[in-house]
């Protein structure tokens, strides 16, 4: 059963090694555009961007 109201879930994928690291939520009515976080990767060993994917 889907949740109710606004908040979606999204992975996080890793803009250099391509590998889904994370998964957040993020208010859909407020941030239409997709969302783009520093964090650490673990295959990486550093700190890159990580985008929303599908």
């Amino acid at each position: 059963m889907a949740a109710k109201g606004p908040r979606e879930n999204i992975t996080l994928e890793c803009t250099e090694c391509k590998s889904r690291n994370y998964t957040t939520t993020k208010n859909k009515r407020n941030n239409t555009d997709r969302l783009e976080i520093v964090k650490y990767c673990k295959f990486c060993k550093k700190r890159t961007t990580h985008k929303e994917t599908k």
